[in-house]
């Protein structure tokens, strides 16, 4: 049995802080945990890299979502990533 906890891609923001860095959440089912990953963009007109739409993580490399309206947010999209993909699925 896996110590892995499945997450799903909820959330696609630009930083604010750096230029070309895309910043992918994915959360817990219950939008409870969440779990960022930063991808840097490059300028190359053939630069296509495919976002999995699900990834099995360590629980320890989890966050916590406090923010309640944030939470059910991120639990309403995981449960739609959920439905529409399957877990191996990309973007």
């Amino acid at each position: 049995m896996s110590d892995e906890t499945r997450v799903w891609l909820v959330e696609r923001t630009y930083s604010d802080d750096e230029q070309n860095l895309i910043i992918l959440t994915y959360a817990t089912p219950d939008g409870r945990q969440d779990f960022r990953k930063e991808r840097a963009l490059t300028s190359f007109s053939g630069d296509h890299r495919e976002t999995k739409v699900s990834l099995a993580v360590d629980p320890d490399n989890l966050g916590s979502v406090d923010d309640a309206d944030t939470r059910e947010q991120y639990s309403t999209e995981a449960a739609r990533m959920a439905e529409e993909y399957d877990p191996d699925d990309t973007l």
